[in-house]
């Protein structure tokens, strides 16, 4: 049997896993090089441009999503769940960590002029943000967009977002005229049913 093109091995492998994979790990996976996976996921980018799937990357890490162009029905299947489970608070942290992310908890509350924690608890286990460590403090953590995150908003990649590089700025900004305290270390095991929704106050937050 002919063997399939790396593009389509690249497909293969992607639609199997369902979840993020990273460059060097696909090249291991099909004992190629990772500048060959590049190529590859060039070429297959190129060839599902008309269908309803794409490629979604984050970082170093790829995997295949549905398309931005049929973002419209998604949200209308998703958006009135999420909304009515997480409300308002949650969606003003996720447009904070969405623009700003990678970002730490003192600097969430700081933004939004409430603490963060129960939301931020309630996002992790609904797979929209994800916590990793904080390099510069080795006692807290940063949260940043998941992959799942990003289907939900309709992009490929977070750059994609409405004004972007304005909000994310706009932040960058708010963040420096005064620096946020920073919390207490927080706990891995501190977390909360997902229907605890802390009330927040009514801020300018972007909508995404």
């Amino acid at each position: 049997m002919e063997e399939l093109s790396l593009d389509n091995q690249l497909e293969a492998v992607l639609f199997w896993k369902g979840e993020p994979q990273s460059i060097k790990k696909l090249a291991a996976s099909l004992g190629k090089k990772e500048e060959e996976i590049l190529t590859g996921l060039e070429v297959l980018k190129e060839k599902i441009m008309e269908r309803g799937v794409e490629l979604i990357y984050k970082d170093d890490e790829v995997m295949l999503g549905t398309a931005a162009k049929l973002s419209h029905i998604i949200e209308r299947l998703t958006k009135e769940e999420l909304v009515r489970d997480l409300g308002k608070a949650g969606l003003e942290t996720i447009s904070v960590i969405a623009y700003k992310g990678p970002i730490s908890r003192a600097e969430i509350d700081y933004i939004r002029g409430v603490q963060s924690n129960f939301i931020l608890r309630n996002l992790q286990i609904r797979g929209l943000v994800e916590r990793i460590s904080n390099p510069k403090d080795a006692r807290s953590f940063l949260y940043r967009p998941t992959f799942e995150l990003l289907q939900f908003l309709g992009v490929s990649k977070i750059e994609e977002l409405p004004e972007y590089e304005k909000v994310k700025a706009e932040f960058e900004q708010n963040l420096t005229e005064e620096k946020p305290a920073e919390p207490a270390p927080e706990k891995s095991a501190d977390l909360i049913n997902p229907q605890q929704v802390d009330d927040a106050e009514e801020i300018n937050v972007p909508t995404v």
